[in-house]
């Protein structure tokens, strides 16, 4: 009875945090263009924690592909991609929103990856280690808020 109790628990604890953390990848709902128009996490981005999840491989990287003036002071900026100065300029927060959680949906054939997405794919991989996949949905590689962040970092790009 109390290895039950004690199960019950992690199981509603687990979902609690799940819940907590936004909508899954599978709930986002993309218009005709591919913008997003609610926050995936339902809370504001932090900018700070944007830039952060930017220049940090193994999570965005976004300056790996993208050139971000604003960012000089870290080194081996990408040309792969369109500059992202003045981002902010060009598109709206439900662009920037959908373009990062999966830049397929509005530009098809894009290289960028889908930073929100957990199924679907060709050809998965576990991380970086070159072995497939088991069978199952595979984790986003940003959570809704590290997506909400990265947004919130690309507004603050202006001319």
């Amino acid at each position: 009875m109390k290895r039950s109790v004690s199960i019950l628990i992690a199981v509603l604890a687990t979902g609690g945090i799940a819940l907590g953390q936004g909508m899954s990848p599978a709930d986002v709902s993309y218009d005709e263009y591919g913008a997003v128009e609610v926050s995936l996490s339902g809370q504001p981005g932090n900018a700070e924690a944007g830039e952060k999840i930017m220049t940090t491989r193994g999570k965005g990287n976004c300056i790996a592909c993208h050139q971000v003036d604003a960012l000089a002071e870290y080194p081996f900026h990408g040309e792969v991609g369109p500059p992202l100065n003045g981002v902010a300029d060009r598109y709206t927060e439900a662009d920037l929103r959908g373009i990062v959680a999966n830049a397929k949906m509005t530009f098809e054939g894009s290289i960028m990856p889908a930073f929100f997405k957990n199924s679907g794919y060709i050809r998965p991989g576990i991380a970086y280690t070159g072995k497939a996949a088991g069978p199952g949905d595979l984790f986003p590689i940003l959570t809704a808020q590290e997506i909400e962040d990265v947004v919130a970092y690309l507004l603050t790009l202006k001319e």
